[in-house]
């Protein structure tokens, strides 16, 4: 059972933690790590080295309400769209300002790809065993976009790792992924950075030298 009362750090201290929660998957064949960029990536390289498991990112973007951009109505990843209709259909949003946000949201999609990956393509996900992390849940729409790329990817088993969410969109991801590890779930959980002493925004430069920093002891493929 999570510790309700965890506090991190920083992200990086966040993943030594979330490491040691998902420490029974350690030295699996065919195990991989993506971390959700930006803010994913700092914690997904400390689980990669504790497990020693390849490190790759996860691009996905929010799709924010138009209103109130912080409120996910959905998310985006190179796989496809995840649209929460109930939500759209609530707020009454139009379907040209859901296109706008999908528009404006590949364009960065795109960006972030060429900025972490340039001309080398993901890693192969067919057949693995693949843990998604980030850096903790709210609404869970980015988390559920990758765990449905992750599987139309060919991934074996998906795995959901955070260091923090509200249990309530936890026991919504246990419905998509087959294992959810969150290593605090706050009964009063108001934002994702409640927990964290150190909350900055990751940058695309963090990203580069985290991707570029060997996890598992072998060369990096992000070189």
């Amino acid at each position: 059972m999570a510790d309700r009362m965890r506090t991190f750090r920083d992200r990086r201290d966040a993943g030594r933690v979330l490491a040691r929660d998902l420490a029974r998957h350690r030295g699996e064949p065919d195990l991989l790590v993506l971390g959700l960029a930006r803010g994913g990536v700092p914690v997904a390289w400390e689980v990669a080295h504790d497990l020693r498991a390849p490190l790759d990112v996860c691009l996905v973007r929010k799709l924010g309400v138009p209103q109130w951009p912080e409120l996910a109505m959905g998310a985006l990843t190179s796989g496809g769209i995840v649209l929460n209709d109930d939500l759209v259909r609530d707020l009454g949003i139009a379907d040209s300002a859901v296109r706008e946000a999908v528009d404006r949201e590949t364009t960065e999609l795109h960006r972030r790809e060429e900025a972490y990956r340039g001309d080398r393509g993901p890693l192969m996900l067919q057949g693995r065993t693949v843990i998604l992390v980030d850096d903790g849940l709210a609404t869970g729409a980015s988390m559920i976009a990758a765990v449905r790329a992750a599987r139309q990817a060919g991934a074996r088993r998906v795995i959901v790792g955070v260091p923090v969410g509200p249990a309530s969109v936890c026991r919504r991801l246990r419905t998509e992924a087959d294992e959810v590890v969150c290593s605090t779930m706050p009964p009063d959980f108001r934002a994702v950075g409640q927990v964290f002493a150190d909350f900055h925004q990751v940058s695309d430069d963090e990203v580069r030298d985290l991707l570029a920093t060997p996890a598992d002891g072998h060369e990096s493929a992000h070189r």
